[in-house]
């Protein structure tokens, strides 16, 4: 097994010098970072882009092999197609919209035209070295067509993919004109995960509404699929960050930067330049610090550190001249002669510099207005040891869920910020190191390889479950072999759920009337004298007997609250008057959910949500069966909830107590039972363990066989028919030829017949 990391770009950068001379280095970014310093016992490898655009066939030659020497296998980028990709699409309209500046966000077609067209050569150059056995794990937003695209191409491979940022509300993401295509893109893969349990909610709710894909919780069937989703917080390497400061080098220049600073107060901010970051509103927010609180100039420094990032953007390039301004801006109204408020640094630095930083640091300020997960945060808290610290986070950042022990603030309130950093200089040093020691337990938990593995965990078990499901499925093989037993059995139970079993679901269950090829059908299956057709289902006994009456089969209806047989309805429950209170609350959620309805059985209500919005719809059944509990309870009701539809009934029937009845009164040799609904549960725990259970769509743990889609369940029912009808063909042939030749062999037998038989012959 070996695992494939697909990202945009490697986890080293080459450039080439003036003499076209390969220098390598680390390449910047959490993504980058993280991924690069986990373990995992498989051979692992990388897949991107290797920072460098070259149209020399020699130069791409040497980079390939001595990346691969490595395990990094390089995707070679025109400069016209990582601008629109990159810098275009990427960049210029999906960072944005995901970072809730919409603002800024640029629809063009011909961003979206390489987006894809760079998807697609990521996916040809992974088809070129992977094989059956190998995971590939698809890393963020760059490549969100790359799982689809790899599915499609290979439907059996094993694909995940993480989200590094954040994923915006569905309002927001529906203005995306090329959604429903992102949508299906991620969707290839078998497990998808986030930060945070919002952007799970977000992206559910964006699949739902958009591809009117269905989740159950966390899970969504896709053709023959299962897709799963979580929330898994990215870590860093603990222990990294923690030792750094016992390093000879570390400690260096923490000597350097003491004596740089002072006896100043060291506030330390580190960035990515990215509008995301906040960085203006916290330069904004420590000069009205130095404003209102006079005392602590030529007593506090801000260190901020900015790496370049996408320069060539526009958006950016004017961020960095507005933040130049802003920093002159504070230091010429604040300076004095030895002392400057804001050291400014726009490049990169060292790790042994960076935790130098960190360790010394007393506060740290990271405050962007929107971020997936922000490792600058737990980097800080990890490098402190046995001094104190003080970390201001923005609520906005997908660290804050997990460093409840920060100060917290909205980012977009400049008078937060410097009331939190007013705060933390005056914060007790007991205070301080309880604080620390409290974030600290959790960032040394949650590693960065504790969530790779997480993540692997997670994803194996979705594969394992698709290939459950792929063993569950009805193949052409086993519908033989049931064919078979079908064929070779005199006395047959077959036992039939209505709603999505033998008519698909309708948004109006009064449409769900029978097609003209189900009848046909029954009409076949209760032919056979030694069928005993069963339709069991939900539905009220006149529906039934009004759609299917005419047919000679026996019912169950209102799950087993009345049954027919042999031409004659039976009831098994006695009259029941419905309680006002529960009446008055289902009317209550039909007025207050637009296109829901109530259905009024003898036994049983259903509340029915099929043409309701699907986040609408689920909050609203939620609610429902919260406010219907107690008065439930009390009058010893079941609630039951199935597919878009919560049920109130009497709890003496089931769909398996007419299970029971029907074994009781009869012996079979053959048992079928099909049904989609959780309430077919019940039916199949029923039947004995060599009946023949069949789950249409979802998978069941306790059916034996699978049929994903409605759409082959009458296929599958007309080959039975078919078998036994071909069957008695060939019987009925059989018996013929075998009569004639009785004959002939009698007629031959008599001596007297012999002339007559040469004379014809002749």
């Amino acid at each position: 097994m070996r695992l494939y990391i697909i990202s945009n770009r490697l986890p080293v950068k080459v450039a080439l010098t003036a003499d076209r001379q390969m220098v390598l280095s680390r390449s910047e970014g959490g993504l980058a970072t993280g991924l690069n310093s986990l373990e995992i016992s498989c051979e692992k490898r990388w897949i991107g882009w290797p920072g460098v655009c070259t149209d020399s066939e020699e130069e791409k030659r040497r980079i390939r092999l001595q990346l691969e020497a490595m395990n990094f296998h390089p995707v070679f980028l025109s400069e016209k197609q990582y601008e629109n990709y990159y810098e275009g699409y990427s960049n210029s309209t999906i960072w944005p919209l995901c970072h809730y500046f919409y603002a800024y966000t640029q629809y063009r077609q011909d961003y979206w035209a390489y987006y894809k067209e760079v998807n697609m050569l990521f996916c040809e150059e992974i088809a070129k070295i992977i094989q059956p056995d190998d995971w590939v794990w698809v890393q963020d937003y760059h490549l969100m067509l790359l799982p689809g695209l790899l599915r499609k191409k290979f439907p059996f491979l094993h694909i995940g993919y993480f989200h590094h940022i954040p994923f915006p509300s569905y309002e927001l993401f529906r203005i995306l004109p090329e959604r429903a295509c992102i949508l299906d893109g991620l969707l290839g893969a078998d497990f998808i995960a986030f930060h945070t349990h919002d952007y799970v909610r977000h992206f559910i709710s964006a699949a739902e509404r958009v591809l009117n894909v269905e989740f159950n919780l966390e899970e969504a069937r896709v053709g023959n699929r299962i897709v799963r989703v979580d929330a898994l917080p990215m870590g860093i390497n603990y222990a990294l960050y923690h030792k750094a400061s016992e390093q000879p080098k570390v400690q260096e220049t923490i000597a350097h930067l003491k004596a740089k600073y002072g006896g100043s107060k060291l506030i330390l901010s580190v960035d990515r330049l990215d509008y995301s970051k906040g960085i203006l509103h916290r330069l904004r927010g420590f000069a009205n610090f130095l404003e209102h609180h006079p005392e602590y100039r030529e007593k506090v420094v801000l260190v901020m550190v900015l790496v370049p990032s996408r320069d060539r953007v526009d958006s950016y390039a004017d961020l960095k001249t507005r933040i130049d301004k802003e920093i002159g801006l504070i230091n010429g109204c604040y300076s004095t002669v030895d002392w400057t408020p804001v050291y400014y640094f726009y490049h990169g630095f060292l790790l042994e510099e960076l935790t130098a930083m960190y360790y010394l640091a007393d506060v740290a300020l990271v405050t962007p207005l929107r971020d997936g997960m922000n490792l600058v945060a737990k980097e800080y808290v990890a490098t402190k040891r046995d001094n104190q610290g003080v970390l201001i986070l923005s609520e906005m950042a997908g660290a804050a869920v997990e460093l409840h022990d920060a100060l917290t603030i909205n980012p977009n309130d400049i008078s937060q910020i410097e009331n939190a950093i007013h705060q933390a200089l005056q914060m007790p040093e007991a205070e301080q190191k309880a604080r620390l020691a409290a974030m600290q337990t959790v960032v040394s938990r949650q590693t960065v390889n504790k969530w790779a593995g997480d993540f692997m965990g997670e994803w194996q078990q979705t594969v394992y479950k698709n290939q459950a499901l792929a063993r569950k499925k009805l193949t052409s093989d086993t519908a033989l072999q049931i064919q078979r037993a079908y064929t070779a059995s005199y006395r047959r139970l077959i036992i039939l759920d209505y709603d999505g079993t033998l008519v698909g679901f309708q948004n109006k269950p009064q449409d769900a009337c029978p097609t003209p090829e189900l009848i046909d059908l029954l009409k076949r299956l209760a032919s056979d004298p030694c069928n005993h057709v069963v339709i069991n289902s939900g539905r009220d006994h006149f529906t039934l007997e009004k759609w299917l009456g005419a047919i000679p089969l026996s019912f169950a209806a209102e799950h087993g609250a009345f049954y027919k047989e042999n031409g004659a309805w039976h009831k098994n429950v006695s009259d029941y008057t419905w309680n006002e209170g529960i009446l008055s609350i289902l009317k209550l959620f039909v007025n207050k959910t637009p296109k829901s309805s109530l259905e009024y059985k003898e036994t049983s209500l259903a509340w029915h949500y099929r043409e309701v919005d699907s986040w609408l719809g689920e909050l609203r059944s939620k609610q429902l069966v919260n406010a219907l509990v107690d008065i439930c309870l009390k009058q010893r009701l079941q609630i039951m909830q199935g597919n878009k539809v919560v049920e109130i009934k009497r709890m003496d029937c089931t769909k398996g107590t007419e299970i029971q009845r029907l074994l009781q009164n009869g012996h079979y040799d053959f048992i079928l039972a099909m049904g989609d609904d959780v309430t077919d549960e019940d039916m199949f725990c029923a039947l004995p363990a060599n009946a023949y259970t069949i789950k249409v769509g979802n998978i069941s743990d306790t059916a034996r066989f699978h049929i994903p889609l409605q759409a082959g369940v009458l296929p599958f029912l007309s080959g039975l028919a078919r078998s036994v009808e071909d069957e008695r063909g060939f019987r009925s042939l059989k018996g013929q030829v075998m009569s004639v030749f009785n004959c002939l062999k009698n007629f031959i037998g008599n001596k007297s017949n012999l002339s007559k038989i040469v004379y014809i012959m002749i």
